[in-house]
């Protein structure tokens, strides 16, 4: 699974205004010349970005002189999946499209029916879904990204496990 640039654009151009708010106190607007010279990103794609993102009520734009965009709400209250669904971006991990392991597939994977591993790529985009979900932008911010600790003490595939022996 890959995530597009439209989705990790709008990521990073978010993180960056959550950013200089918390620096500046939350009070000025940033425009979006400024972001897009931080994160080296068009200021042509920034301003189709920031469209979808307002019209989601993610940010809000402020005009005049001193202008710019702000975030609408606390970066905390702001979830990576809230962002990357308002730029429309797919996170799709099967060939089909299905978002559930309960959904039926018209057409299918494979020759019109579902692929082999259709429930583990479905069962791995529900856990994407759910941790990106979870995760505010405070969070990115923070340092404070946790990851789910492993269901087994087996070792990693491709790990080497090596033993000392003493004799």
């Amino acid at each position: 699974m890959q995530l597009s640039t439209r989705g990790r654009y709008a990521v990073m151009a978010m993180l960056d205004l959550a950013e200089i708010q918390a620096a500046s106190g939350n009070k000025a607007p940033t425009t979006l010349a400024e972001i897009a010279k931080r994160q080296d990103i068009s200021l042509s794609y920034l301003e189709q970005l920031f469209a979808r993102l307002r019209r989601a009520g993610l940010v809000r734009s402020v005009r005049g002189p001193g202008g710019g965009y702000v975030l609408e709400r606390p970066a905390s209250d702001i979830f990576v999946n809230s962002i990357v669904q308002a730029v429309n971006e797919p996170m799709e991990v099967t060939r089909c499209g299905a978002h559930s392991l309960k959904e039926k597939t018209e057409g299918g994977c494979v020759r019109g029916g579902r692929c082999n591993a259709h429930q583990l790529w479905a069962a791995l985009g529900e856990h994407i879904d759910a941790f990106l979900s979870g995760i505010s932008l405070q969070a990115v911010l923070d340092d404070r990204l946790s990851s789910t600790p492993r269901a087994t003490n087996r070792p990693t595939p491709g790990r080497v496990i090596i033993h000392d022996i003493v004799s």
